[in-house]
C-alpha cells in the first residue's frame, strides 16, 4: 500500500486549514456533518427516479460517537457511500470548488473562513485531528474501502470491512496544548451543544448516546446514571412549516428558545419566497433595547443558514443599520457556499434578500403604525432614535425609507404624531413645518421662541433627542414644506398691522450697537424681536447650526468648538426695554450692567451655561443695593 500526494492545490488548502483558517475550530463538526446529510439525500433523489430503490427515512440518520478514552470522535452516515476512486476524487482534491482560484484572488489574514462543498469542508477535520480515517461502502457495491491521512503529506486508500453502506469517519483528536483545549471535541455535552448550534435543523436525525440519572430502583435518594441513545437536533425549522400551522406562542417560544431576547417580541415577520431567490425567514421586531444596544459591543445581523445548516450566527449585511434592532434568522437553498464570510456581501442572491427582507421590515413598520398604535409607540420608545440615526446618516440617503416612520411630540395633540399628520393639519397660510428643540417639552412649553408661531394658530413639534434636530436638518422638507426652527432668525410669518408700528430698527440703533459692542463676540447682532410677545429677551440663531445643535455638538468627545450664530432679541414693548432705554440716555454703566444681565438671562432661557457665574451673580446683587 502506497501513499497518494494530495494534488497540489488541495495540499496548500489542507496546510492552510491546519493552521486554522477558519475562525471557529468546532465548525468542523458541522462541516462533516453536512456532507454526511448530502450522502443521505443522494439516496433520496436516487430513489426518486430508481424503481428498484424505496427510501425510509426512518432507515437513515447521523451518529456521532465520542470515545474519550482512545480520543477518537465517529460520525456515522447511513448514505450513499465512496467507491474507490470517489474517495480519491472526493477526498484527494478540491479543484471543481473553486476555492483555489478564491485563494488566489484573495489576500488570506487571521480569522478568514472559508466554507465549501465536499472537499473543503472535510479538510476541516484536520484543525483538530492528528489522523482521519474513512471508511465507506458504496451503494450498489460489495466492497469497502478505507481513506486515511495524517496531514499534508498524503493519504492512503486499502480495502476495509464494512457490512453497510454509508460513510464512517474516524478522527483522532489532537492532544491539548497550552492555547487549545481539544478534549472539548470528546465532551459529550460540548458535542450536543455544536450540533445545536450549527446542524439543528439537518432534516435527518442526528443521534448521539448520552449519559442520564434516574433514581436506583426501590431507593427514595440514591441516583445512577445510564446511557440511552437520543436525538439531538429538532430536524424540522420552525421557518419551514406552513404558517396555518404556527400559533402567536409558537413564535414566542422560538424566540425565547434561539436567545433573541428577555422579552416578547412586538411583531413576528414569518416570510417564504419561491422566486428569484428561494428563501425562509422569521424576522422579530424586540418590545425593549438590549442593554448593549448604542455601545461598540452591539453587534447586528441576522443568522444566515443555507439549507437549515447555520453559516453565519449574525449576517450584518442582511441588515441595514437603521433596522438593526431587528431579530431573526434567514434560510436559502440558493446561496453559494463555496465563498468567504467575508465575501459574503458581494454574494448577489444574498443581496437580493437583503433588499426583499429590508422592504417587508419598513412595509410591517408601517402597518404596525397605522393599525396598532399603542404597539407601534411601545416600539417607537425603543427604537424610535435609531430611525432618526437612520435618516441622518449617510448624508440622508434613507430619508425617503424612514420619514413616514418617525414621530414627535406635538404641542397641539399632547401626543406624538406623524409628519405626515402634522401637515394635513397645516392651515393653508402655514409656510413652515414649526419645530422647537431642546431637552424636554415641559421646557419647550415655555419657551419664549415659541409665542409668535403659537399665537398664530400654528401647530410646533418638540423635539427632545439630541438627534433630532441633526435628522431634520438632513430632511429639509417634508412633502414639499421646509422644517423651521422657532428660534431661527426668520420665521416666515408676515407681521401683523400692529407689529408694523413698532419702532424701527433706526430708531434703537445707537442701543443695539451699544448692546452689541458690549457682548462683542458672544453674539452676532442685537435686534428688535417680532416673536416675542411676553417675555423680555430671548436668543435666536441664523445659519446651519443652531443653538441646540450646538449644545449637542459641544458635548462630543470630538468637540471642535462649533458655536451658532446667535442674535439677542429684544421684546421693545416689555417694561424692561423702557428701563433699559432709560439706563442708556441717563446712566451707560447701569446701561452695560443690564445688558449682561439680559443676555445671561437668554442664556439661562436656552440651557445654555453662563460663562462667568460669580460676574452674573455680582450684577444682581448690584441691582439690590
Amino acid at each position: 500500500m502506497s501513499k497518494i500526494e494530495f494534488k497540489a492545490e488541495s495540499k496548500r488548502l489542507l496546510e492552510m486549514m491546519i493552521n486554522s483558517i477558519y475562525t471557529h475550530r468546532e465548525v468542523f463538526l458541522r462541516e462533516l456533518i453536512s456532507n454526511a446529510s448530502d450522502a443521505i439525500d443522494k439516496i433520496y433523489y436516487k430513489a426518486l427516479t430508481d424503481e428498484s430503490l424505496t427510501f425510509n427515512k426512518d432507515d437513515y440518520y447521523i451518529k456521532v460517537i465520542p470515545d474519550k478514552q482512545n480520543r477518537l470522535l465517529k460520525i456515522i452516515d447511513t448514505g450513499i457511500g465512496m467507491t474507490k476512486e470517489e474517495l480519491e476524487q472526493n477526498l484527494g482534491t478540491i479543484a471543481k470548488s473553486g476555492s483555489l482560484a478564491f485563494k488566489n484572488e484573495t489576500d488570506l489574514k487571521d480569522g478568514f473562513e472559508i466554507i465549501g462543498q465536499f472537499g473543503v469542508g472535510f479538510y476541516s477535520a484536520f484543525m483538530v485531528a492528528d489522523v482521519v480515517t474513512v471508511k465507506s461502502k458504496a451503494l450498489g457495491s460489495d466492497e469497502a474501502y478505507k481513506w486515511e491521512s495524517e496531514g499534508a503529506d498524503g493519504f492512503t486508500i486499502e480495502p476495509c470491512e464494512k457490512d453497510t453502506v454509508g460513510t464512517e469517519i474516524i478522527l483522532k483528536i489532537k492532544e491539548n496544548t497550552e492555547e487549545e483545549n481539544f478534549d472539548e471535541y470528546l465532551d459529550e455535552y460540548r458535542l450536543k451543544t455544536i450540533i445545536k448550534k450549527y446542524s439543528d435543523f439537518i432534516r435527518y436525525p442526528i443521534k448521539m448516546d448520552v449519559t442520564e440519572r434516574r433514581l436506583k430502583e426501590g431507593t427514595d435518594n440514591e441516583y445512577e446514571t445510564y446511557t440511552v441513545e437520543k436525538v439531538i437536533n429538532s430536524m424540522v425549522p420552525i421557518w419551514r412549516k406552513n404558517k396555518n400551522e404556527l400559533t402567536q406562542e409558537d413564535y414566542e417560544n422560538f424566540y425565547s428558545e434561539k436567545h433573541y431576547g428577555f422579552d416578547k417580541p412586538i411583531k413576528y415577520i414569518h416570510i417564504s419566497v419561491d422566486g428569484a431567490v428561494r428563501y425562509n425567514a422569521i424576522l422579530y421586531i424586540p418590545e425593549k433595547i438590549p442593554f448593549d444596544y448604542y455601545t461598540k459591543e452591539f453587534e447586528k445581523g441576522l443568522e444566515l443558514y443555507s439549507n437549515g445548516v447555520l453559516i453565519m450566527s449574525k449576517c450584518p449585511d442582511l441588515l441595514p443599520d437603521y433596522f438593526s434592532f431587528v431579530k431573526g434568522l434567514v434560510d436559502s437553498e440558493d446561496l453559494s457556499l463555496n465563498i468567504s464570510r467575508e465575501m459574503l456581501q458581494h454574494d448577489r442572491q444574498l443581496k437580493l434578500i437583503a433588499k426583499n427582507i429590508n422592504k417587508k421590515i419598513k412595509s410591517e413598520l408601517v402597518n404596525l403604525l397605522k393599525n396598532d398604535r399603542e404597539k407601534y409607540e411601545k416600539f417607537y420608545e425603543s427604537f424610535g432614535r435609531q430611525l432618526k440615526y437612520g435618516v441622518y446618516s449617510d448624508f440622508g440617503m434613507n430619508k425617503e425609507v424612514l420619514q413616514d416612520l418617525l414621530l414627535f411630540y406635538s404641542s397641539k395633540e399632547k401626543k406624538l404624531v406623524t409628519l405626515d399628520e402634522y401637515v394635513s393639519r397645516m392651515p393653508e397660510d402655514q409656510k413652515y413645518i414649526y419645530y422647537a428643540a431642546g431637552e424636554s417639552i415641559e421646557r419647550l412649553e415655555k419657551l419664549p421662541q415659541t409665542e409668535l408661531v403659537a399665537e398664530r394658530g400654528y401647530e410646533i413639534l418638540y423635539f427632545t433627542d439630541e438627534i433630532d434636530e441633526f435628522a431634520i436638518k438632513m430632511m429639509m422638507s417634508y412633502k414639499d414644506k421646509e422644517f423651521k426652527s422657532v428660534s431661527s432668525g426668520d420665521l416666515g410669518i408676515e407681521a401683523d398691522e400692529n407689529e408694523k408700528d413698532i419702532r424701527s430698527e433706526e430708531e434703537n440703533k445707537e442701543l443695539f450697537d451699544f448692546m452689541k459692542n458690549i457682548l462683542k463676540d458672544k453674539v452676532k447682532d442685537v435686534r428688535i424681536s417680532k416673536r416675542l410677545k411676553t417675555h423680555p429677551v430671548c436668543l435666536s440663531s441664523e445659519g446651519q447650526v443652531s443653538i441646540e445643535m450646538e449644545k449637542v455638538l459641544s458635548m462630543m468627545p470630538n468637540n471642535q468648538g462649533i458655536k451658532a450664530d446667535k442674535i439677542l432679541e429684544i421684546n421693545v414693548h416689555h417694561d424692561v426695554f423702557k428701563t433699559l432705554k432709560a439706563a442708556f440716555e441717563q446712566d451707560k454703566d447701569k446701561a452695560t450692567l443690564f445688558t449682561n444681565l439680559l443676555y445671561n438671562q437668554a442664556l439661562l432661557i436656552e440651557g445654555l451655561p453662563i460663562q462667568d457665574p460669580v460676574a452674573f451673580t455680582n450684577d444682581i446683587c448690584k441691582l439690590m443695593v
